[in-house]
């Protein structure tokens, strides 16, 4: 593997056999305390239920010899050291190891078993090199202490005790740690090794095989990652296709006016061309070119600033059909040289928030392409109304049309239903792209529908004040 696979893969190992390491100290070190306490505590419930028996046999009075022997009897037999006593003067010549009687017997303990409460202790003992766990039952005869029922074992040390569990518990922490780490290299390795593809794969992005993509083996964060890799690859490959496309499309676009003017001028230049008249159609077919080629880099220029997001818009309130009643003036000529009739119906009351000279724009493109298919004695109209959107214009025309297989892609940069005729017409191809990204930034919607040989109908939709 590469280094930075290498280093993500023994980090998350480290991490992991760190984190085994604790989890069995922990569990060792609580395992053993908690099972030192449940011992201590099961050693001083035995002693306080059988002294609280033996307790039982005690009728009241002085303590009598029978209950002695009785005592003495269960002594012998018994692993615990019990005595019957009449004081704490008693106790300690029946202890194996010296002691005061007050350190036994202080004055709130003796005014405890007076109460009838029993007193458990818990002390470190130099004879026995251990603690010892003691448990004192009062003897009451009325309100009297007649005596006192002594019971006490050595606490056995824990290492003692725990010695084969510490043994089996040593035997199973280390196999349960090879086999953690074994296991959780397997499992590292597998979550990594999708990383390690990609890494790979974005390398091969990076120089441009955009083809690229990385296998799914999992639907979790990684897996998902990895979509997102494929999905961000398949953008960039699409991408690259339209730039591709769309730099072949313009050097196509400007190809064809570029030789016009070329030879054109070349035949200018060259005396070729003599007759004054001839002479004036060919500096005109040389002038229509270049407004092509002006108009052709003035929209690459706008689609440029739309797509980087330099484009602004100037907005404010204005009256649609002031803007359409007045942008509809520039066509008054070539209609009438086209005998096309305009008809005209604007609600006068919409007032819209947008960039005025954008929206003219909007409009020039869509009218353009109606009267550039629409054939002589052809009609077109515009319409302005409201609508629950707010508002709706509508330019519609009797032209050409579109097929209905060309509709979806009619917005798309070069996009040309009938290229031979645009060309002709001066179309350059972009004016729909370019007003479907300006009604956009105006959170507009634009609708298209076309029949074939019965004309197009272009809908845009538009928030009002």
């Amino acid at each position: 593997m590469k280094r930075l696979a290498d280093s993500l893969l023994k980090k998350l190992w480290l991490t992991i056999t760190i984190a085994v390491l604790i989890t069995i100290s922990v569990s060792f070190i609580l395992s053993y305390l908690f099972y030192e306490k449940l011992y201590v505590d099961r050693v001083e419930e035995n002693l306080l239920e059988t002294g609280e028996l033996l307790a039982q046999d005690y009728q009241g009075g002085p303590l009598s010899e029978n209950l002695k022997a009785q005592i003495k009897w269960f002594n012998e037999k018994s692993e615990m050291e019990v005595f019957l006593i009449q004081s704490s003067g008693e106790l300690s010549s029946c202890l194996p190891f010296e002691t005061k009687d007050d350190a036994l017997f202080p004055s709130q303990d003796l005014a405890q078993l007076e109460q009838g409460q029993s007193i458990e202790k818990i002390g470190f003992e130099k004879l026995f090199g251990r603690k010892i766990i003691a448990v004192i039952i009062p003897l009451l005869s009325g309100d009297d202490l007649e005596g006192m029922i002594f019971l006490y074992v050595p606490l056995a040390k824990i290492s003692e005790i725990t010695k084969d569990f510490s043994y089996l518990w040593l035997i199973g922490g280390v196999a349960f740690i090879v086999v953690a780490l074994i296991l959780g290299f397997i499992m590292i390795d597998r979550l990594t090794r999708p990383l390690v593809d990609m890494k790979r794969a974005a390398k091969r992005v990076a120089k441009g095989d955009y083809s690229t993509r990385v296998v799914i083996h999992s639907n979790d964060e990684v897996g998902q990652l990895a979509a997102a890799f494929n999905q961000m690859s398949a953008s960039i490959q699409l991408e690259d296709e339209r730039k591709r496309e769309f730099l072949a499309d313009v050097s196509h676009e400007l190809r064809t006016p570029i030789s016009y003017i070329k030879g054109y001028s070349e035949g200018l230049v060259s005396s070729v061309i003599n007759n004054s008249q001839e002479q004036v159609k060919y500096l005109k077919l040389i002038n229509r070119e270049a407004g092509r080629m002006g108009k052709l880099v003035s929209d690459l220029l706008d689609l440029s600033k739309i797509d980087a997001g330099q484009f602004t818009l100037d907005r404010h309130p204005f009256p649609l059909a002031q803007l359409i009643e007045d942008f509809v003036q520039k066509y008054s000529q070539v209609l009438t040289e086209k005998r096309i009739t305009l008809v005209v119906h604007l609600d006068p009351d919409i007032i819209i928030d947008a960039d005025e000279g954008k929206m003219e724009q909007i409009l020039q493109n869509i009218m353009d392409n109606a009267v550039r298919y629409t054939d002589p004695a052809g009609k077109i109209g515009i319409r302005l109304e409201k609508h629950p959107y707010g508002a709706r214009v509508e330019i519609s025309d009797s032209g050409i049309g579109i097929p209905a297989e060309d509709l979806l892609k009619i917005t798309e940069r070069f996009y040309r239903v009938n290229k031979a005729r645009s060309r002709s017409n001066g179309g350059t191809g972009l004016g729909l792209a370019i007003a479907e990204k300006l009604i956009a930034l105006h959170s507009g919607k634009i609708e298209i529908e076309s029949e074939l040989g019965k004309g197009t109908t272009v809908r845009l939709l538009f928030r009002v004040m």
